[in-house]
């Protein structure tokens, strides 16, 4: 098949795709505990994006709200032709009937975005009766379901949070909102934020950490406008939902763009919060030593196997995924092992005007080691880039997704799945971040290496 290629070599399709559309980001809104998304639009699109995103991605599962649970019109050529609001009002009216959930999200899929579907107007007549509901235009052509994850967040907190939020101009001192990774997109999000949670809890704050297990739900995000910050932890996303906070609630916003795995980058990352809070570190640095004690403790016992099999392990190395997680692997990878950095791939479409932010950040992961970084979408130039790769003498680690498997097997090289797709791993509540979750990373990595898994 011919693939039509543009002046500068891109093609206008992407092999093996690395993200959902915007309408994915439904499972933002399941993440949420608590809260209901309502679908409209086509048939299958739902069951698309979970199939992709929460299930052959660590096999996450649907849980309350998401999976076959998620209301859905499924609209049709009668729609197409004559709007769908009707039927949309229909579906709104029945989910209300048989679902319980503290918050409905109404997300405007490809085919009401086109036709031009009033979804404000429908949705707006069962805001008037007090129903917790707001809606998202999360048309796919909007974007990825990154771009349809700040889309959600600002609507909620426009249509819901600034409604039913009390006292709004009431400031918490400690109490930080965060904004870091995408819910299902990021295949270790679960555990990831409990981490995240954990460890600035830890250091003597409050968290909104808003998604998963460990957010109180609508109640939480009721107290968005009350927190003396916000954070983002990440190198692009959640920035947009930060200024936005910080125009609408005078709320400034921190940014930390490197996820922290391991001792040195946790510390360094909660040093960071306690500054910007302008608090005592006395709290923080009794947090980290304690941390650190178990940390290390596992470390010491490690280094009688890494000793022994240093000749055999992987030298070099490469990642490919989202730019959160390719970013803060790689800060791992080269401060604390000692890898060398070979390819590094960024594949979530990050928006132009983060990008030379982003890869200033490769130019010093470390006092003497700098990479270059590539943003890439199709799984063929991927797999292209990496087999022309100089790995030198040793078979190199790729830190990819299931897409690379086979580009790791002709580099006669180990993987380690670590973002979307992740088709050969059962995930619940797995983290590689902090300190608990860099060790069960050096677990995986050198599992891995030992074993030749394929």
């Amino acid at each position: 098949m011919a693939i039509n290629k543009d002046k500068n070599g891109q093609t206008n399709s992407i092999n093996q795709v690395r993200y959902g559309c915007a309408l994915g980001a439904l499972h933002s809104v399941t993440a949420i505990p608590g809260a209901m998304p309502i679908a409209h639009c086509g048939p299958g699109c739902v069951d698309k994006q979970y199939t992709s995103l929460a299930f052959y991605n660590g096999f996450q599962g649907g849980g309350y709200a998401g999976g076959s649970v998620t209301p859905s019109d499924n609209l049709g050529e009668n729609e197409v032709i004559f709007g769908g609001e009707k039927k949309l009002s229909e579906l709104i009216s029945a989910t209300l009937k048989i679902m319980e959930a503290d918050l409905f999200v109404v997300l405007n899929g490809c085919i009401g975005e086109i036709v031009g579907d009033d979804v404000s107007s429908v949705v707006s007549k069962f805001q008037e009766k007090n129903v917790p509901i707001v809606y998202a235009e999360t048309g796919g052509f909007k974007g990825n379901n990154f771009i349809g994850h700040e889309i959600i967040t600002e609507a909620i907190i426009e249509q819901y949070v600034d409604k039913y939020a009390v006292d709004k101009d009431k400031k918490i001192k400690g109490l930080i909102n965060v904004w870091s990774e995408l819910p299902f997109q990021n295949t270790f999000w679960r555990g990831d934020l409990l981490e995240l949670k954990r460890v600035i809890e830890g250091a003597g704050f409050q968290v909104n950490i808003l998604f998963g297990n460990g957010s109180k739900g609508i109640e939480e995000w009721k107290t968005i406008p009350n927190a003396q910050f916000n954070l983002v932890v990440s190198p692009w996303m959640g920035l947009s939902t930060a200024k936005y906070l910080e125009k609408k609630y005078n709320q400034p916003y921190l940014h930390i763009p490197v996820l922290p795995i391991g001792a040195g980058q946790t510390a360094e990352f909660l040093h960071q919060i306690v500054a910007f809070a302008g608090l005592d570190i006395t709290h923080v640095d009794e947090f980290i030593k304690q941390e650190e004690k178990e940390y290390y403790y596992y470390l010491e016992h490690f280094t009688d196997f890494y000793a022994e099999y240093w000749w055999g392990l992987p030298a070099t190395y490469a990642v490919v995924g989202d730019s959160i997680y390719n970013l803060a692997i790689n800060k791992f990878l080269v401060n604390q092992l000692g890898l060398i950095p070979g390819k590094q791939i960024i594949t979530d479409k990050a928006p132009e005007k983060y990008r030379e932010a982003i890869a200033k950040e490769y130019a010093h992961l470390a006092e003497d080691v700098a990479t270059t970084v590539e943003f890439v979408e199709d799984g063929y130039i991927v797999g292209e880039i990496l087999r022309k790769t100089d790995f030198g003498h040793k078979p190199p680690i790729i830190f990819g997704t299931t897409w690379e498997r086979d580009t790791a097997k002709a580099l006669n090289g180990n993987i380690v799945e670590i973002g979307f797709p992740a088709s050969y791993e059962v995930v619940l509540n797995k983290t590689y971040i902090g300190y608990r979750g860099a060790l069960t990373l050096l677990e995986n990595i050198f599992t891995a290496a030992i074993s030749k898994s394929a």
